[in-house]
């Protein structure tokens, strides 16, 4: 015992596992406070956004002509509502056009209208070259005198127009709803003469308003050139046959050997065409500097667009000094949109898979990479594959995602965003202490070549169109008031919707004439991107918003020929979309934030789609670029 008490105890070294014990339970008190606390402002605003989206109603889109009219204000109905003269056989007719949409309710059952009128008589040839000409001549601004004069730092809005009467209705009501357009100029320009489609635009009263005519049309030439000459040589003869035959342009076929197909080449030449009339040769836009809008009968656009555009190029000088392009619609694959409803269990979504076919454009070219930019992706359209997935949130509303190919290898880091206004984030710490949280929902789309492909485009080159995968985000309402926009080198096939640009980009372009109008290639945006990398000493840089304020709602065209046409659904669908976005105040942004893609790849200098290798289409281009004044 006493050599117990002698001992002297020695204390242990303080290896601070104690303290290290206690920072770590503080830790993770604050984590799971701030979680509960995240919690409780999420139930708070689930709570407040399912009050106020329960008007919406429990069902999400109604493609009937009565619900789509329904979310139309009663003044626009007007511009819906056809007055046809143009299908008449006899004093008492039926006209099979007179449907509110192409004919067709929500069931797809077709509607016909007897009705009595006087016997109408279409013009002639030779009339409607006359009506081109006087119209071409008088330039006839209408609502000036109600509007004012044109400013010059006004946008113009140039529709292309072809066909589509109902499409183009829809355009005019989504027109009459913008923010500030009675300050712009309306332009259309038509390649196709119709009486039924010069009534409709003649009854717009909310801006000014110009039509022109492209005078080289196939429906004023339709046995001569520019249209079919009887004797062109025909699409797939070979040269050897072409030559013996002595066909038009025998000695020259494209570059897959096949010859002109005028309802193709049409699209391009009224392109230039419309671009040369609006800078150089009108005398309302003598003066004029500031953008023009180009625009096409089948889109669609929200109604801060003309606010938005204004605000990109307020912010170009510090955003991005060398964009020469602004672009407010981009291309999805996919577009698939769900709000949910109830604070139980039970959700009441909205979910539509839109294909690049139909919502947020097409592809035109059979040969075309499916991959689309995607509206809220960080990254350009030169990105890989998208193959992220994170936990919901109860109160997600309406974001889009974006688009990968599915063919390459490299992964995307996950993104987070809204429908029109999204912020990016990377995926790697899902349950950290962060302020937000994100979901990520995906959805696959298969895509193939156009199934007019022999048709339409068998100039071009065969290339893989592979599985495309689509991301869907989630962010809160919070961060809607910050719209990103990107900055890239314009892409043809992902940046030609709803672009704008000023007189300078033009000129520069115009000089450059040659490399647009030889390029063999009948796609005018294809030969446009050519003329940026092999041309323009200034290349065409885009300021792109992330979250389109240009839809496209076009199911049938020049490629696409589907069994049902209808636009019904499509343009409900769009409605819906842009009703939450505006019940959400995603809509208006108060700035504009830069995000710059992760990854950027030279583009590569690309083959034409062919269809272009006629010499009288290079004469007849170059021609149409010439300065008249």
């Amino acid at each position: 015992m006493s050599k117990m008490r002698g001992r002297i105890l020695i204390p242990l070294p303080n290896t601070g596992a104690m303290g290290r014990k206690r920072n770590n339970f503080y830790m993770r008190s604050i984590f799971l406070l701030a979680l509960c606390i995240f919690g409780l402002l999420q139930y708070h605003n689930f709570n407040y956004l399912d009050s106020r989206d329960n008007a919406l109603g429990e069902a999400v889109t109604n493609d009937s002509d009565d619900a789509i009219l329904a979310m139309v204000p009663a003044p626009l109905h007007k511009y819906l509502t056809p007055h046809t003269r143009n299908h008449t056989t006899s004093g008492a007719g039926v006209v099979s056009g007179a449907a509110l949409l192409l004919n067709s309710s929500s069931s797809g059952a077709a509607t016909a209208t007897t009705i009595s009128f006087d016997v109408y008589h279409p013009p002639n040839i030779t009339e409607i070259k006359r009506q081109i000409l006087r119209y071409n001549d008088m330039q006839t601004v209408l609502n000036e005198d109600t509007f004012g004069p044109l400013q010059n730092d006004s946008v113009i809005i140039v529709v292309q127009v072809h066909t589509r009467i109902t499409y183009l209705r829809h355009l005019i009501v989504s027109l009459a709803q913008a923010k500030d357009i009675s300050k712009a100029l309306l332009v259309f320009s038509h390649d196709y003469y119709d009486d039924d489609i010069n009534d409709l635009v003649q009854q717009i009263d909310f801006c000014k308003v110009l039509q022109i005519f492209y005078p080289y049309s196939i429906q004023t030439h339709p046995n001569e050139y520019p249209g079919v000459d009887p004797n062109d040589c025909p699409r797939n003869i070979k040269k050897e046959q072409a030559l013996m035959a002595n066909c038009n342009n025998a000695m020259f076929p494209d570059l897959y050997g096949h010859y002109r197909e005028a309802k193709f080449t049409q699209t391009k030449h009224h392109w230039i065409w419309k671009a040369n009339r609006v800078f150089n040769e009108l005398e309302v836009t003598r003066y004029h500097t500031g953008l023009v809008l180009f625009l096409e009968e089948d889109h669609y656009v929200a109604e801060d667009f003309l606010y938005l555009l204004a605000m990109m190029q307020q912010r170009t000088k510090d955003l991005c000094p060398q964009c020469n392009v602004l672009s407010l619609g981009t291309y999805l694959k996919t577009f698939n949109y769900y709000t949910y409803h109830s604070k139980t269990n039970k959700k009441s979504y909205a979910s539509s898979l839109i294909s690049t076919n139909s919502l947020l454009g097409y592809n035109r070219n059979n040969n075309r990479n499916s991959v689309q930019l995607a509206v809220s992706s960080s990254y350009s359209s030169y990105s890989s594959s998208a193959q992220s997935s994170t936990s919901s949130l109860r109160n997600a509303k309406v974001y889009v995602g974006d688009t990968g190919d599915s063919n390459k290898n490299a992964a995307i880091s996950s993104k987070r965003g809204n429908l029109i206004n999204t912020v990016t984030a990377t995926a790697t710490a899902t349950a950290t202490a962060t302020a937000t949280a994100h979901a990520t929902a995906t959805a696959t789309a298969a895509t193939s070549s156009d199934t007019t492909n022999n048709e339409q485009n068998s100039h071009s080159s065969n290339k893989n169109n592979g599985a495309q995968t689509w991301n869907y985000h989630v962010l809160p309402s919070l961060y809607s008031v910050y719209q990103k926009v990107e900055v890239m080198p314009w892409v043809s096939s992902k940046h030609n919707m709803g672009f704008a640009f000023n007189r300078t980009t033009w000129t520069n372009i115009r000089k450059c004439a040659r490399h647009f109008c030889t390029y063999d290639d009948y796609n005018w945006d294809w030969s446009l991107q050519h003329v940026s990398q092999q041309c323009l000493q200034r290349k065409l840089h885009a300021m792109i918003v992330k979250g389109p304020r240009v839809f496209h709602i076009g199911e049938c065209g020049v490629h696409h020929k589907n069994k049902n046409c209808e636009s019904n659904l499509v343009i409900s669908k769009v409605q819906h979309v842009l009703r939450i976005a505006r019940n959400s105040h995603q809509l208006f942004p108060r700035s504009l934030t830069l995000t710059v893609p992760s990854l950027i790849k030279k583009s590569k200098l690309r083959k034409g789609n062919g269809g272009w290798g006629d010499l009288r289409d290079h004469e007849l281009c170059l021609n149409m670029t010439l300065p008249t004044r």
